[in-house]
């Protein structure tokens, strides 16, 4: 197993982590889309198009948190000049991190999208993942916009040869990601 996905298994919960075959084949089969940057002391995982990028994984290694590393990375991903779009676990009680990690973004000048809806069932362990979208970009982008690039991301990504790799097709995108209606909206997030 590679010590960069050691790390990220380590970290991340199951529900939300890819198989290490899975990830190789993008490695493999997307080389010009689906990248790697990996220092000492972080991991980056990430998914690029010309008109915006895709945060898969981002670690930052305990021993270098509150340095001021997770912020370097963030802006240099920020002088690629693209609109950047990641799912973060929702806030909550039992997992005090989850806010930390909201805080660390919203830091990054990134907005929850809350207009969007995020369920997917993972393919390994059959857990339901909810997660929020939060995004960048140099120019407004609509909720609409982020959720097209959304689901091309969890096409491309997330479900990608989801058959093959775990003997069951993949969620459809429309199924996993959704506008919530107008009216349920909450203008607080």
């Amino acid at each position: 197993m590679e010590s960069w996905y050691s790390d990220l298994r380590n970290y991340f919960p199951a529900k939300e982590m890819k198989s290490e075959d899975h990830m190789a084949l993008l490695f493999k089969e997307k080389p010009e889309k689906y990248k790697l940057d990996e220092g000492p002391q972080y991991t980056l995982v990430y998914f690029e198009k010309p008109d915006f990028l895709f945060i898969d994984y981002i670690l930052v290694h305990s021993s270098s948190r509150g340095s001021g590393l997770g912020s370097k990375i963030i802006e240099r991903v920020k002088k690629k000049n693209k609109a950047i779009i990641l799912e973060v676990d929702p806030i909550s009680q039992e997992d005090p991190e989850t806010a930390k990690r909201v805080r660390f973004y919203q830091k990054q000048n990134f907005k929850k999208v809350p207009s969007i809806k995020y369920v997917r069932k993972h393919p390994i362990t059959g857990e339901r993942s909810e997660m929020d979208i939060f995004y960048w970009s140099p120019a407004p982008q609509s909720d609409e916009w982020v959720l097209e690039k959304m689901k091309n991301a969890y096409e491309e990504v997330h479900a990608y040869k989801g058959e093959e790799l775990y003997g069951a097709p993949s969620q459809p995108a429309e199924e996993v990601l959704q506008l919530r209606e107008a009216k349920k909206r909450s203008k607080a997030e």
